[in-house]
């Protein structure tokens, strides 16, 4: 499973700096509106340092992370959901993401042009939020022209469906700017999000200015970065970027609060796959079965599901084998009932 995140929010916000230095994918980050035409993408590992804990334990030939892809949608500006800009684009991007993180700005150089000429972090989040439900009452308009249609024949689903879509538009018509989803239509204003405050390095330890700004989008939640320090630790050793964060007082970096913030968002957890070949983590669903996290490695792993032999990362690190493990009674045999935990340490047995 692959976590998709849409970095959004209007031009000259620090979006591509940003993903530049969360992806080192080199997208171009210009101080004009839309340096990004094109949608950017990167992949990159999720930080989890229980990887190479793991990897030294088992003497692995290779460690593989789980992933996350980074994409670097187009600045929005008002009038989008009309077309103005490059909105049309824009929002056909968006649709595609799992989840969406609007990049507000909130630092103050004056050499860096802001399109409403003006900073204020509370406005641009309406903006963004306003382009986001106007673009969902357009598409729900058109789409329920045909879903109307459908509902002659007595379907009761397909009446079921419309008066849903009819709720939600008439609560996006209100002006409400998160809705619950419609199988079928991938409304922008119905995906998880979580928003990321682009701010000058000296906000990043102002817990004041912190609770302001997390105010503003709760019960959403944020993240807090500084773009140039991002750009600054791109290419530092994990070693290096710990000093240099420590410097600033900050205790993770932008990649580490994106991911975590994003795994609580979409309620994702990780299992963990350890042995000579590879050491691995896995990417599920929280409250995932046994056979559904063996599923994320192969669909034959789920389809023959036997049993699943699990013990807790912290017991295997803290006695330091598995032989240990066993000895001391917790390593498991686990069902098809057996709900996963995140930081799992399994081996599947399956038969097909």
């Amino acid at each position: 499973m692959s976590l998709q995140i849409g970095i959004v929010g209007l031009a000259n916000v620090g979006k591509s700096t940003l993903f530049n230095a969360l992806t080192n994918a080199g997208a171009l980050a210009a101080n004009y509106p839309f340096a990004t035409i094109e949608p950017n993408t990167g992949i990159v590992g999720v930080p989890d340092e229980r990887l190479a804990v793991l990897g030294k334990m088992y003497e692995s030939d290779k460690i593989v992370p789980a992933t996350v892809e980074f994409v670097d949608i187009a600045g929005l500006i008002a009038g989008a959901s009309k077309g103005e800009g490059l909105g049309n684009k824009f929002l056909a991007n968006i649709r595609e993401c799992k989840v969406i993180c609007p990049v507000v700005r909130a630092f103050k150089d004056g050499n860096v042009t802001h399109v409403a000429n003006s900073v204020d972090p509370k406005r641009d989040i309406e903006t963004v939020e306003t382009e986001l439900a106007l673009a969902d009452i357009d598409s729900l308009e058109r789409a329920l022209v045909k879903m109307r249609k459908d509902t002659k024949s007595g379907n009761k689903e397909a009446i079921a469906k419309v008066a849903m879509a009819e709720k939600v538009l008439d609560e996006l018509k209100s002006g409400k700017t998160h809705v619950e989803p419609i199988e079928g239509l991938e409304l922008l204003s119905a995906k998880p999000v979580f928003y990321m405050f682009n701010l000058d390095e000296d906000e990043l330890t102002d817990e004041a200015k912190l609770a302001e700004l997390s105010a503003m989008v709760a019960p959403q939640k944020c993240v807090f970065v500084n773009a140039k320090l991002e750009s600054e630790m791109a290419d530092m050793s994990s070693e290096d970027k710990q000093v240099f964060l420590e410097s600033y007082g900050i205790k993770e970096d932008g990649l580490s609060q994106l991911v975590r913030v994003a795994y609580d968002t979409l309620g994702l957890q990780s299992y963990l796959t350890a042995g000579k070949k590879e050491t691995r983590a896995w990417t599920i669903k929280k409250g995932a079965t046994a056979p559904e996290a063996a599923g994320v490695i192969h669909t034959d792993f789920q389809r023959g599901f036997i049993a699943a032999s699990i013990c807790k990362y912290d017991d295997l690190v803290r006695l330091g084998s598995e032989k240990a493990v066993r000895e001391a009674g917790l390593m498991r045999t686990e069902g098809k009932d057996y709900i996963m935990q995140d930081g799992d340490v399994v081996e599947f047995k399956f038969n097909v």
